[in-house]
């Protein structure tokens, strides 16, 4: 690992699942760690709980002029590229933004940094997150296409000297994922079905499997791939697929509930017919590169965004930093 003291890291989409932990992973190192994000999407609640420690800026990444002021001003040494829309089904109605953010920002970013070596000798190294829906049968989507092509500016940068790499992340989960990920909808639906406030869930296609890991491991495994002296390109992900019945079945359980059936309404306008069937991790690369492999187990994942959706109903406290981690 790079010593983090006198270090500076540049960290976008930063108030999102991936960008609160890494940036408290990097700070818990000795990072200074700045963080940027749109101004509508830093709530103050959440800013306070997790990011009381980062310097946070408000940037539009697809702001060129924007982004190489905050570059210049900034000088970081390790510039996380996190922020993207990320989500396949809004790709189909917006292309125009999905391309914006997902590739021509990555574009902006990268000649940044190039420009800043050029002018100044300032050395950074730079890492994309990309997605493992590159190789799916979504491969087509405009989310999709636009990380791939984000890719290709990865390894144009490369070409030109700057220490840059990316990684396909397969599905990574925390108590962080909102209803608007079918983990935390079914997290939160199980926690309210459990507190008497909610009598079904109601879901699509229950056979669609993923490599589902937890966040807070897979940042390790980027800021491994940064610390590299050699930068490469891996997969991340845990190597094992859950079906997303699986997924119900152990969301039940962790609440004491043994038939997950009972709850669960399948509505077939819910499925969606570009998803991929399987999608699932080599995890050797990863381990053979950096000596990563993820370390908490789909069970546990799991049980722990429960016990946090429970917290949250009988607490009311939606962003607390004692959820971030699986409690003994």
């Amino acid at each position: 690992m790079l010593d983090g003291q006198g270090r500076t890291a540049l960290i976008t989409g930063v108030t999102g699942q991936d960008g609160i932990y890494l940036s408290r992973l990097l700070r818990d190192r000795g990072y200074r760690v700045v963080g940027v994000a749109p101004a509508e999407a830093s709530p103050e609640d959440l800013c306070r709980a997790y990011l009381g420690d980062v310097e946070l800026v408000a940037l539009d990444i697809c702001d060129g002029a924007a982004v190489r002021r905050v570059v210049d001003d900034v000088r970081p040494d390790e510039v996380y590229n996190l922020a993207a829309v990320s989500s396949v089904a809004r790709s189909w109605d917006e292309p125009e933004i999905t391309f914006a953010v997902n590739h021509a920002a990555v574009d902006t970013i990268v000649s940044a940094l190039l420009d800043l070596r050029d002018r100044s000798g300032h050395e950074a190294r730079f890492f994309q997150a990309s997605s493992a829906e590159v190789t799916g049968s979504a491969a087509h989507s405009p989310y999709a296409a636009a990380k791939a092509a984000a890719e290709d500016v990865v390894r144009a940068a490369r070409d030109r000297g700057l220490h840059a790499s990316y990684a396909r992340l397969y599905n990574h989960e925390s108590p962080l994922r909102t209803a608007a990920f079918v983990t935390g909808k079914i997290t939160r639906g199980v926690a309210e079905i459990a507190a008497g406030t909610r009598t079904e869930l109601t879901l699509g296609n229950l056979e669609v499997s993923r490599d589902w890991g937890f966040a807070g491991d897979y940042v390790d495994a980027i800021t491994r791939m940064v610390a590299l002296d050699e930068p490469v390109d891996l997969p991340i992900g845990t190597g094992t697929a859950h079906r997303l019945g699986d997924l119900l079945s152990a969301a039940f359980a962790a609440v004491g509930i043994a038939d997950a059936a009972a709850y669960v309404v399948v509505d077939p306008a819910l499925i969606r017919p570009a998803d991929t069937a399987v999608l699932v991790a080599d995890p050797a690369p990863a381990a053979a590169a950096i000596g990563w492999r993820a370390s908490t187990t789909f069970a546990d994942l799991v049980r722990h965004m429960v016990v946090v959706q429970q917290r949250r109903l009988s607490s009311g406290v939606q962003h607390d930093a004692s959820y971030l981690l699986p409690q003994e």
